[in-house]
């Protein structure tokens, strides 16, 4: 549970501050925030799974690139159904899985 809730909390931080980078993408609220992440999170577990199974050898061509397309698409998803969550496009959806990405990866890294 303590593993779940600090997932979630890192995702909340990396859209938060995907938000206030990038102008095409916007977080109203902080219920936003965090039904956004809690909803990603969600995605993450259960459909990105067979995403990256079903793309495997377009990931293996790119060397793994192609994941960030996935993340793209499950960002962009959340968007769609959570109302305050913005994104004008796509190429907005990939630099903030980017930076969304890299802050977990290193938050991650940082505090275990």
């Amino acid at each position: 549970m303590k593993d779940i809730i600090k997932k979630w909390f890192i995702l909340s931080l990396g859209i938060y501050i995907a938000s206030a980078l990038l102008t095409g993408f916007s977080a109203d609220t902080a219920t936003a925030i965090i039904v956004a992440s809690a909803l990603l999170g969600i995605m993450n577990v259960f459909i990105k799974p067979v995403l990256l199974l079903i793309t495997l050898p377009i990931n293996l061509l790119t060397l793994g690139l192609f994941t960030f397309i996935i993340n793209a698409v499950l960002l962009y998803f959340v968007s769609w159904i959570v109302k305050g969550v913005i994104i004008d496009s796509f190429l907005t959806a990939l630099v903030a899985s980017i930076i969304i990405s890299i802050i977990s990866v290193t938050v991650e890294w940082l505090f275990g």
